[in-house]
């Protein structure tokens, strides 16, 4: 592909800013997590969208860490952009601030990467524009998930072999002490 067709990281940056409003809450009083991945989905459609240029779908979300809870009446802001590219696939990475207006007070609440694919209007995996890393932080953030696929693939192949070797007797031994009953 020419540079031509390539994108910079900035290309693709997004930020999504909300109102946290009551019906987002649950009966703690916090925020849902699944409203806060809902607008995580939206902004790495947005962001994956941009840089590709296609309509774009979720294959996979990784690594969602809820760090701090988010209150009733906060100004959330998801900012995203496309950290890494393959042929059809982007990793787009998320962190989402939480702000009070009323204090002032600002706090990283999560952080996340998903994994998106473009489709092309014949609905199969299309490509995508290389990535041009314009710093130090998007040449970590492009190694950093090449790293996490390499472990992905790792760790889905060791369960998978594990799951093979799995005996009853074993499977026993390894729960004898966990909190649970087996009948």
């Amino acid at each position: 592909m020419e540079k031509e067709k390539a994108k910079p990281v900035g290309f693709s940056r997004t930020t999504i800013t909300e109102l946290m409003i009551p019906s987002y809450a649950n009966f703690g009083g916090k925020i849902h997590g699944g409203i806060l991945l809902s607008l995580m989905d939206k902004v790495a459609f947005a962001a994956a969208s941009k840089h590709s240029g296609a309509y774009c779908v979720t294959v996979s979300v990784d690594t969602v860490d809820f760090l701090q809870p988010v209150a009733v009446g906060d100004l959330v802001s998801l900012k995203a952009s496309v950290n890494h590219v393959g042929n059809s696939s982007m990793v787009i990475g998320i962190k989402v601030i939480a702000e009070d207006v009323k204090s002032g007070s600002v706090k990283h609440t999560n952080t996340c990467y998903f994994t998106m694919v473009a489709k092309g209007d014949d609905d199969k995996p299309t490509q995508v524009p290389k990535l041009i890393l314009e710093s130090k932080t998007d040449v970590r953030r492009f190694v950093q998930a090449i790293f996490r696929k390499k472990l992905k693939k790792d760790h889905t192949e060791k369960m998978e072999t594990m799951k093979k070797g799995w005996d009853k007797e074993e499977m026993s031994r390894l729960l004898e002490n966990e909190r649970c009953i087996i009948e």
